[in-house]
């Protein structure tokens, strides 16, 4: 078998952790074994997801964004990978530009690095029709979902990946190890779900929790944050702006609305660069 060096940055954001690759210089293609290898925090470098910096397949973006998950599956988008991309790109040398635009497998996203060293990303508009989560279902504000012999009451959605988000009582006690591989691979979402649990503090404040699709618990998910905060301000329980604590840190969340793009802003750190062989 063939071997081969790959250098890699590992990046957090909140605490959700990402291998970084650039394949935007050179040509760089892995196998779901290599992904699984690289994700694994035992035999490899340990992360979350693992990003890949590729050039732009379209002509109005900066590169392509790729993400997949530890599991060695390709997803459509990652909030706090976004942050940590256009950090990567401007340490690497690949721009100078604070903001730029980049291709997504849902279209493109503009993540913009601050000057106080905050990363803010216009993640594009919520959508809430059934067939664009994909969900199974006939469109509503919210939604039964009857998980094991419980009926959750849920808002879906997509922020470019497909979200389930429930009110509880207190995200410490939520029931997330249990109920969140049972909504992740529930058969009303074809393509599986990021589940949160979302606890309202007050009008801009929400604590969550979130069982990500392909990786299970993270110390904080992008997209969940958009997806709850959404919810949350949809169904008047918050007002924008929202800060969203999860256990990682906290994301500030910006809705103006129907039809309008969800800003996210929080960090994104460079914890080590390496090299490994696969």
């Amino acid at each position: 078998m063939q071997t081969m060096k790959l250098k890699f940055s590992k990046m957090q954001g909140l605490g959700n952790d990402f291998v970084v690759i650039d394949a935007f210089r050179q040509p760089v293609s892995l196998t779901d074994d290599q992904i699984r290898f690289l994700a694994d925090r035992h035999f490899g470098v340990g992360c979350d997801q693992l990003l890949l910096v590729e050039k732009p397949t379209v002509p109005d973006a900066d590169f392509r964004y790729r993400i997949f998950n530890a599991d060695g599956g390709e997803v459509e988008q990652c909030g706090n990978g976004a942050r940590c991309f256009v950090r990567f790109v401007h340490e690497q040398g690949l721009t100078n530009k604070n903001q730029i635009r980049v291709e997504t497998a849902r279209g493109i996203i503009l993540p913009r690095l601050e000057e106080n060293g905050q990363v803010t990303v216009n993640m594009g508009a919520p959508r809430f029709a059934p067939d664009e989560i994909p969900f199974d279902a006939e469109q509503a504000p919210q939604y039964d979902l009857q998980v094991g012999a419980d009926t959750l009451r849920i808002s879906a959605l997509s922020m470019g990946n497909p979200h389930a988000v429930q009110i509880v009582p207190d995200v410490d006690t939520a029931p997330v190890a249990e109920q969140g591989p049972l909504i992740e691979r529930h058969a009303r979402f074809p393509l599986r779900v990021n589940a949160g649990f979302m606890q309202i503090v007050d009008s801009h404040h929400a604590r969550l929790r979130v069982y990500e699709r392909g990786a299970g618990e993270t110390l904080a998910c992008g997209t969940g944050a958009c997806a709850a905060a959404v919810a949350g301000i949809r169904a008047g329980l918050l007002e924008s702006p929202v800060q969203v604590s999860m256990r990682g840190g906290d994301l500030i969340i910006e809705w103006a609305g129907e039809g309008q793009p969800v800003m996210m802003t929080g960090p994104a750190v460079t914890v080590f660069e390496g090299e490994i062989t696969l």
